[in-house]
């Protein structure tokens, strides 16, 4: 046997896409390069690791087998830096955060500084919809996750980041009531947030349009396919630009809190332990020095 560490970190990112295509685009590689690396893996091996039907690549039972192998081989191998700078003195390990979509237009801020302050942390940041952030928490397998909603039956601790301002948005400064109102995907938190607005004000217009992102919504008001509420957070250069414009509504704007929570009685690792330390002593900093505009709504 003569595989490499590299060929084992792209095997697992195939098994991980199922996809040359998308393997290479996420390690930065051209997909010849993936495939020869691949290649030269299974020559290591007379069973097959994947195999493709109906040009569709699948990986055999014996390539998860291999798999689940290698991530314990290349996890040791981050061990070992890892232990390396420990013993430099230098705090090391991984970071592993998921954040709700909207939370991309927050977290960022809070972690510069300490990544900076830091350089032997590797961070895991896994940006996606309210679903999967419970879901990853549920089953320990991230540190942190940044909500604006608390996830109900789930014992968790949190430290508040910024208050979270919903308003009502569209693409002209007056609203033109026959446009519809367009909503985010079931679950979402700025869904259920605008569903119980509207349910309480008995507005009673039919959803007439549903988008799985904030990102998607916003460019449909821009676009002018409708309103929607939104979290104020993401919408502040549209805003400047004149793209986006903030309607009068009775009681809006909704108000939440972005916060950081984990699990109770998580143990926690020396970095999360040191990130944790740093958000609550430069909070209000990184408020000051980020958000003042946004403090002022």
């Amino acid at each position: 046997m003569n595989y490499t560490i590299h060929q084992l970190q792209i095997f697992l990112k195939v098994v991980q896409t199922k996809s040359i295509t998308k393997a290479s685009e996420e390690l930065f590689m051209t997909q010849p390069a993936v495939s020869i690396q691949l290649k030269n893996l299974q020559d290591q091996f007379e069973i097959p690791l994947t195999e493709v039907i109906s040009r569709q690549l699948h990986v055999t039972d014996f390539g998860h087998e291999i798999a689940i192998l290698a991530e314990r081989v290349v996890q040791e191998l981050e061990n070992i830096n890892y232990k390396t700078q420990a013993y430099q003195g230098i705090l090391s390990g991984k970071l592993r955060i998921s954040a709700a979509s909207t939370g991309k237009y927050v977290i960022p801020y809070f972690l510069s500084g300490f990544m900076e302050k830091n350089t032997g942390i590797d961070l895991v940041l896994d940006v996606t919809n309210k679903s999967r952030v419970v879901e990853s928490l549920k089953n320990n397998e991230i540190d942190f996750a940044l909500v604006s909603v608390i996830p109900e039956k789930l014992s968790i601790e949190e430290e508040l980041l910024i208050e979270n301002k919903l308003y009502l948005v569209g693409n002209r400064p007056i609203r033109d009531e026959n446009k519809p109102l367009i909503y985010r995907e079931q679950g979402s938190a700025t869904r259920l947030a605008m569903e119980k607005y509207f349910e309480s004000h008995r507005v009673n217009q039919r959803k007439r349009m549903e988008l799985t992102s904030n990102e998607a919504v916003k460019q449909a008001v821009i676009a002018g396919l409708g309103y929607s509420i939104m979290p104020l957070i993401g919408i502040q250069n549209e805003l400047i630009n004149k793209q986006l414009f903030i309607l009068t509504q009775e009681d809006l704007p909704l108000k939440t809190e972005w916060r950081l929570i984990w699990l109770k009685g998580k143990k926690m690792s020396p970095v999360s332990l040191a990130f944790l330390d740093f958000i609550q002593s430069e909070k209000q900093e990184i408020l000051h020095q980020n958000f003042n505009w946004y403090l002022e709504y």
